[in-house]
């Protein structure tokens, strides 16, 4: 049974250990979009031609208006995916470290 035992602590060890990682690069990749390749996030869309009713205008978005949805939006999703890379890290940093410290202390 002393196998099982193992098993488990090494398991969830590594499962920790990947959620780290993974945390981790989730940062990375943000802080790289955010700062350094700032046109990853870009949204381009091919503009489309409004249908025209014969007693009406045309309505054509605003361009600034536009351009303060697509901030908000990228801001918006950035900040949902340092949230998860956050917690990606809080739950996998101390599964990771307990079960590690259990393997150093029985070798």
């Amino acid at each position: 049974m002393e196998w099982v035992k193992k098993i488990y602590i090494y398991l969830f060890s590594a499962v920790g250990l990947i959620l780290v990682i993974i945390g981790a690069v989730e940062i990375i990749n943000v802080g790289l979009r955010a700062y350094v390749f700032t046109q990853a996030d870009m949204v381009y869309e091919y503009p489309q031609a409004q249908p025209m009713l014969s007693n009406e205008k045309s309505i054509q978005p605003d361009p600034a208006q536009q351009i303060a949805y697509q901030e908000k939006t990228r801001t918006s999703t950035r900040q949902r995916e340092i949230a998860n890379a956050i917690a990606l890290l809080v739950v996998g940093a101390p599964l990771f470290l307990f079960h590690w410290n259990i393997i150093r202390k029985e070798s």
